[in-house]
C-alpha cells in the first residue's frame, strides 16, 4: 500500500505540532521517521493510526481517503509498550490477533509461526511479567506483525533489545520488506536508519526539514574531506596544502609515516590534491570521508548560517 500525506496540520492548545507536512510512504519501503523530540513525529503516526484527527490536510490510502476500515491493515509498535502482564504469552498474541480481525484458528496458526521463528515457543505458557525485558519486547514486536498487516509503523523497535536481538530484528523487518510490506521507522538509532531505511524524512518543530534517500541525503552532505596516510616529510606536505585546502587534522603514526584529513575548497578535486603532494610525499591510502546520519541529524538541526 502507498501512503500519501498531503499538508498534514495538527495544533494542539498553544502548540502547533505539525505544519503543512506532505510524505509518502511507499510499498516495499523503508521510510525513517526522525527527528528530536517534540518534532510531531507522534502526532503523525496518531493520525495515520486513526488515533488522534488532523486539523487540515488528507491521507490518502492507494489514491483512497483513509478511514477506519484501513486501521485493520496496520501494524503499529508504539514506543510506549502495552502488554497486559497477567496474561500468557500465546493468549496475548492470539488475543490481539483476533482484535485484528483473524478467526481464532488463523491467530493460533500464526501466533506458533512467530513464536517458533523468535525462540520463544518454550515461553508460550509464561506470563508476560515472568519474561526479560528482550522476551516481552519480541512478543510486543508478535503481536505487531501477527495479523499480517499490510502498513508497519514501528516506533523504536531495537528498543531493549542486545545486539544479537537487534540483529534479528532488523533481518524481520527486512523479511517484511521484500513481502511488500509499507514500513514507517521512528527511531532515534542513526545506525538502523543508515543499515535499512531507503529513504528519510526529518521533523523539526512540526515541519519537515529533510526528505530523500538515503544515499541521496548522504551525498548531499558529503564534507569534501579525505583522509590520506603518506609516508615522508610533514613539513614538506604542510607546505604543498597553503592554498586551496584545509588541513582538519594531522597524527604521526610511525617514524615517517602520518595520517591527514583535509578538506577540498576554492572548486579543488582529488586528482588536484594528489598533483600537489605527490611530489612531497609518498601516498599509501586515501579515503574519502563520508557523513553519519547521526551526523546530519546534528547538522540539518543546527543548519550554519548564511554569511
Amino acid at each position: 500500500m502507498t501512503i500519501e500525506l498531503r499538508d498534514i496540520s495538527k495544533h494542539y492548545s498553544g502548540h502547533q505540532a505539525l505544519s503543512n507536512v506532505s510524505m509518502q510512504f511507499s510499498a516495499g519501503k523503508i521510510t525513517g521517521l526522525l527527528g528530536p523530540n517534540g518534532a510531531g513525529k507522534t502526532s503523525l503516526i496518531r493520525i495515520i493510526n486513526n488515533i488522534i484527527e488532523a486539523d487540515k490536510g488528507e491521507i490518502l490510502v492507494n489514491g483512497n481517503a483513509l478511514d477506519k476500515s484501513f486501521v485493520a491493515k496496520i501494524g503499529y509498535l508504539p514506543e510506549e509498550r502495552g502488554l497486559y502482564k497477567k496474561m500468557k504469552v500465546a493468549e496475548q498474541i492470539v488475543y490481539l490477533a483476533r482484535l485484528k480481525g483473524l478467526s481464532k484458528q488463523e491467530a493460533k496458526s500464526a501466533c506458533d509461526s512467530w513464536l517458533h521463528k523468535l525462540s520463544l515457543d518454550e515461553w508460550r505458557n509464561a506470563r508476560i511479567e515472568q519474561l526479560s525485558k528482550g522476551m516481552a519486547q519480541k512478543v510486543q514486536f508478535i503481536s505487531t506483525v501477527v495479523h499480517n498487516p499490510d502498513i508497519l509503523i514501528l516506533d523504536e523497535p531495537f528498543s531493549g533489545f542486545d545486539p544479537v536481538n537487534v540483529r534479528l530484528i532488523k533481518d524481520l523487518i527486512l523479511e517484511l520488506k521484500a513481502e511488500g510490506k509499507t514500513i514507517i521507522l521512528s527511531t532515534h538509532n542513526m545506525n538502523s536508519v543508515e543499515e535499512i531505511c531507503d529513504h528519510v524524512y526529518m521533523l523539526n518543530q512540526g515541519k519537515k526539514i529533510l526528505d530523500g534517500a538515503v544515499g541521496g541525503i548522504k551525498e548531499d552532505y558529503r564534507p569534501s574531506a579525505y583522509e590520506i596516510q603518506f609516508r615522508g616529510n610533514i613539513i614538506g606536505f604542510t607546505n604543498a596544502l597553503w592554498a586551496g585546502y584545509e588541513l582538519i587534522e594531522r597524527k604521526q603514526i610511525g617514524n615517517e609515516n602520518f595520517v591527514a584529513v583535509i578538506k577540498l575548497v576554492d572548486g579543488n578535486t582529488i586528482n588536484n590534491l594528489l598533483s600537489t603532494i605527490i611530489p612531497h610525499v609518498q601516498v599509501e591510502r586515501v579515503e574519502e570521508i563520508l557523513p553519519k546520519m547521526d551526523e546530519i541529524f546534528i547538522t540539518a538541526l543546527n543548519p550554519e548560517p548564511h554569511e
